[in-house]
């Protein structure tokens, strides 16, 4: 059903998808914590993941030191990444906190890079997160870290992605480090929050983000990824913080001042700068 689809109206509904299940996330966070909602969003996605790929147990225990390690990797990044960008969701609209978290990717983008139009693009994004800070009575500096700690997670996300993607066939490698993403969290999320799993809304509208920020966004990718090439799929992404922003504004009634509109632009521009100029990089 999905190979019918044009693969940019792929790219767009997992962007628009993903954007809209984190503002759907952010609606519960008045009840219960950014962990609990996490936590239940990898459940989600790891149950659904390792349903259809069903790894071969036979096969697992012929895995190298090295495939293993990856893969966990892989995992751990996932986790902080969801974990870090809830955090910072609760304390700063999305959009900011997607376009601060995008500064990821970026860097990742420019480094080891010599040419010089890539300064452009890393003063262009450092114009950005400046002008973020010209009100600092306004602006969350903890939501900020959160937001950074989440591009840094999402940029190693992208270099294990690649990797894993060499070493374990098929959704294989996703299904196991989701479930590796979702372990992370158990220990908090049962330890200090296992009484807000007694709501049902909140398990329902938790599957549910599941399902609109990982489940779907990661199928429709990974089919427009076939058809499509990786320096395409890299700058519709860059439409993401956009995406964020309209989430907030139509779920959470979260609007930005103009100088934070131009942050955004910022940010958004040097990002499909340094996609059209830098390296490739494979994602799964």
């Amino acid at each position: 059903m999905l190979s019918r689809i044009p693969p940019v109206w792929l790219v767009l509904i997992g962007i628009f998808s993903v954007q809209f299940g984190a503002g759907l996330a952010k609606t519960l966070f008045t009840q219960v914590s950014p962990t609990t909602v996490g936590w239940v969003r990898l459940v989600t996605s790891s149950v659904f993941f390792l349903l259809l790929a069903r790894p071969q147990l036979s096969q697992l225990s012929q895995r190298s030191r090295a495939d293993w390690l990856t893969v966990i990797g892989f995992g751990l990044s996932l986790g902080i990444m969801n974990w870090s960008i809830y955090q910072a969701f609760a304390l700063i609209p999305i959009g900011l906190a997607v376009t601060l978290e995008f500064l990821g990717p970026l860097s990742l983008a420019v480094w080891g890079s010599r040419r010089a139009s890539d300064l452009l693009w890393v003063a262009l994004a450092g114009t950005g997160v400046l002008l973020l800070g010209l009100q600092p009575g306004e602006f969350n500096w903890a939501g900020l870290g959160f937001a950074l700690l989440a591009g840094a997670a999402w940029a190693a996300y992208i270099l294990l992605s690649a990797q894993t993607g060499l070493r374990w066939p098929g959704l294989d490698g996703l299904a196991l480090a989701s479930l590796v993403a979702a372990l992370l969290l158990t220990p908090a999320t049962l330890g200090m929050h296992l009484h807000q799993l007694s709501n049902p809304r909140v398990l329902g509208l938790g599957a549910l983000v599941g399902l609109l920020s990982s489940v779907i966004p990661y199928s429709c990718e990974l089919v427009a990824l076939r058809r499509m090439p990786a320096s395409v799929f890299s700058i519709l992404m860059s439409l993401e913080p956009a995406a964020g922003a309209l989430s907030g504004l139509l779920l959470l009634h979260e609007t930005l001042r103009p100088v934070q509109l131009l942050a955004m632009a910022c940010v958004v521009t040097a990002s499909i700068g340094a996609t059209r100029s830098g390296p490739k990089l494979d994602v799964i």
